[in-house]
């Protein structure tokens, strides 16, 4: 599952961060650059304050492209225990070399490269990297101030990227400007983690201060993976189901009065390469989808994302399906978009209508209804905070 990434400046607020359940704490300074370092004293000292209680990354900063820089930056933040080294992979004729020359760091460190998605992102570099021993890799933006990963970089592309890193058995981690609706969206890839800042502090301003009722929309966004060391920390409040039931979210099956909305998607249309006939093959055709999702109506007004479904979830999915291969069939397009929309806990039913666009005068296709069966608890694997017993401490 994807963890959360929390940037912090120091150990205030990695406390902060601890409490409120962050999975990695991610030091750096946000007051310049995207990649900016703190001081390795103040690494240090923020690393034995955690006291081994999540792992602990940390930036190398925003340096030249220049291979011994670049070595000597990441040994010298080695130094301050931290489990991760983030090292910056900006574009120019250097970037190779800076690769290959962290090679023999990487036999003793574990370092993430970090590339642009507004400034060279190059999945070529993650072959490169994989092959230098890297441990992962990730996409950010370097200006903060020129929108965010999802302005850079469309679903499908981030898929890409995602998959790439998957292949060579590296981590990925998705950041960049990313804000509460982002969430859902970038969930669909299954990232390792997604990075935060901005989103966490007041206003929005990553220079600000931690803001811990923005921490808590993020986390809540964000499933607890059982595994991981937030999850297992009993001082953490976690969330559980009588929250999630009054949000719209159940683990029992959808009774026939349950109160529900609908989320709908209206002439949509990709390209896509889909068809049975031979001639059909190796190039892609115009494809219209109409969706609508009945989803369970949650028990109170709309606050923030925490209490919808968002219909991005279904464009980008749809997205995400029709870049991964050739479809023979309509039929298995419709199938495979409705079990992705049916996978979010609050969907109730989906009705899917795909119509080829190319074919002649009108256009041809198929409409299907799929609706949740009373054993598809699917919160359980959304949404394992359901299935906890209440925190006593709440």
């Amino acid at each position: 599952m994807t963890l959360l990434l929390a940037s912090v400046t120091g150990p205030d607020e990695a406390a902060l961060m601890l409490a409120h359940g962050a999975d990695i704490i991610d030091l750096k300074d946000p007051s310049n650059g995207a990649l900016e370092a703190l001081a390795p004293d103040v690494v240090r000292a923020t690393v034995a304050a955690i006291h081994g209680r999540r792992p602990v990354s940390a930036v190398t900063g925003n340096l030249p492209m220049e291979p011994e820089v670049i070595v000597a930056a990441v040994e010298t933040m080695a130094r301050t225990g931290v489990d991760y080294v983030k090292v910056g992979l900006f574009p120019g004729p250097e970037r190779q070399a800076c690769v290959r020359a962290l090679a023999s760091p990487a036999r003793t460190t574990k370092i993430i490269g970090v590339m642009f998605a507004d400034c060279g992102a190059d999945n070529d570099l993650v072959k490169a990297m994989a092959g230098c021993g890297f441990a992962g890799a990730m996409l950010d933006t370097s200006d903060k101030r020129a929108g965010g990963l999802l302005d850079c970089m469309d679903v499908a592309s981030l898929r890409e990227f995602v998959g790439a890193c998957r292949g060579y058995g590296m981590m990925t981690g998705l950041a960049g400007s990313l804000e509460a609706p982002d969430v859902p969206r970038l969930l669909l890839l299954a990232p390792d983690y997604l990075g935060f800042r901005g989103a966490l502090c007041v206003g929005r301003d990553r220079s600000a201060r931690i803001d811990p009722a923005s921490v808590g929309v993020i986390r809540e966004l964000i499933p607890f993976d059982p595994h991981s060391a937030a999850s297992r920390d009993a001082t953490v409040a976690k969330v559980d189901y009588r929250l999630l039931a009054a949000r719209g979210y159940s683990v029992d099956p959808v009774g026939a009065d349950a109160a529900t909305d609908r989320i709908f998607v209206r002439d949509f249309v990709v390209p896509a390469r889909i068809g049975a006939y031979a001639r059909e093959h190796g190039k892609s055709q115009n494809v219209r989808f109409n969706v609508d999702v009945k989803v369970r109506r949650s028990g109170h007004s709309v606050e923030d994302m925490r209490d919808v479904f968002s219909y991005d979830v279904i464009t980008d999915g749809i997205r995400i399906i029709v870049a991964q291969e050739h479809i023979a069939f309509l039929e298995t397009l419709a199938e495979r978009v409705a079990d992705l929309v049916l996978r979010h806990p609050r969907v109730v039913s989906v009705t899917m209508r795909v119509e080829k666009l190319d074919v002649g005068p009108g256009g041809v296709g198929v409409e299907i209804v799929r609706e949740r069966t009373a054993d598809a608890a699917d919160v359980h694997q959304l949404y394992p905070a359901a299935t906890r017993q209440p925190n006593t401490a709440e």
